[in-house]
Parts: C-alpha cells; structure tokens; sequence
C-alpha cells in the first residue's frame, strides 16, 4: 500500500476534522447553557451513530470496490468490520476513553451494535449494498465529518455532570478530534486497501477520487 497516500489523506483532512471538532465544542457549549438533559443527549447519539455506521461502510465498500475487491462474501465482512468496528471505535470507544481520562462524572461504555442491534446492523448491510452498487459515494465528506463529529459529541455529553473547566474542554475538543480523524481515514482508506487486489489505488477519505 502506498504510505504516502495515507499520511497525505491524514495531512489533507485533519483542518477539516479541527473545525469539526471546535464546531463541535462551541455546540456543546451552546446547549450546555441551554440545559441540555442527558436522555437528549442519548436520543440524538442513538441517531446520529447508526447514521455514521452506514456511510462508514458504504465508503469502505466502495473504495474497495474501487480498487478491485469482490466477492460476496468478502463485500460482507469488510463492510461490516469497516462500518460497524471502525465506527464504533469513533462514536464509542475513544469517546468513552476520553471520558475515562477525563474524570467526567458520568462515563458511559456504549456499544451501539448490541444495545440498538435492530437499527445499527441492518444500516450497515444498507451501506455496504450502497457501497457494492455504486463506486462512487455521493456524500459529501463535511457532511460524513459532521456526523461522526456529532455522534462522538453526544457520547461525550451524556458522561458530563454541568459545565465542564476549560481544561476538560480543551481535552474533549482533543478526542473530537482523534475520533473523526483517525477512524475515517482508516475505514475508508486503510482498511478496504489491506484486503484489495490494487493496493495503489489513489482514492480519498471517505470515497473520493483524487
């Protein structure tokens, strides 16, 4: 695989993922203010990470797919470990590691394909036939970041107690980060280029041509 089409997308996407996350960061505060309860906090986590699992999966089939892969049975298990495990690493589990690390009062440990098994799963096999129908991925990259972004900031928000110290905010923006930046760019590039026949394929984050 060619490593420098790795660090290249990495490079290219990290100001979009910074924005995302200070974005999300002056959200947080917003509803913070607002009084924000933590069962909403939950509801929209409950849509907005089953919504990232679906285009996790369609932008690894299709880069996948773009790349040469195939087969029915490989489309399956690559779809679904790049949308399901990839995308729970970002919406929950360095989220919550973020809360750990954090000291935030309410740390949760949520794992979206078991507790909302009937909505996250069949989404993903969605995004996998959406990945193996069509090459080309018709979501625009800001809009999979926002989502991911949102999914995570949720997360977060339901392990918070009240208005957290600049300190702590300045780490949530940290692990905003970490959990965009890294996942997207390894279920969408890394990830289905481990298992393709052209490993050299030149393809952006989140399914784009280059």
């Amino acid at each position: 695989m060619n490593r420098n089409l790795i660090f290249r997308e990495l490079r290219a996407h990290a100001p979009y993922t910074a924005l995302g996350s200070l974005a999300g960061i002056a959200l947080l505060l917003g509803l913070l203010r607002a009084g924000l309860p933590a069962a909403t906090s939950a509801r929209l986590f409950g849509i907005l990470h089953p919504l990232h699992v679906l285009l996790s999966a369609q932008a690894t089939i299709a880069t996948f797919r773009r790349a040469g892969g195939a087969g029915f049975w490989r489309i399956l298990a690559i779809g679904y470990l790049g949308g399901v495990g990839i995308g729970t690493l970002s919406d929950c589990l360095i989220p919550y590691l973020g809360e750990w690390m954090l000291g935030l009062p309410n740390p949760g440990f949520h794992l979206g394909f078991i507790e909302e098994w009937w909505l996250v799963n069949p989404l993903a096999f969605l995004g996998i036939a959406l990945g193996a129908w069509s090459v080309k991925t018709r979501v625009p990259h800001s809009l999979h970041v926002l989502i991911s972004t949102g999914a995570s900031l949720f997360h977060v928000a339901m392990a918070l107690g009240g208005m957290p110290s600049v300190a702590v905010l300045a780490g949530i923006a940290v692990f905003l980060f970490l959990s965009v930046w890294l996942p997207c760019c390894t279920s969408d590039i890394v990830f289905p280029l481990l298992f393709a026949p052209n490993k050299d394929a030149v393809v952006g984050c989140c399914g784009h041509h280059h």
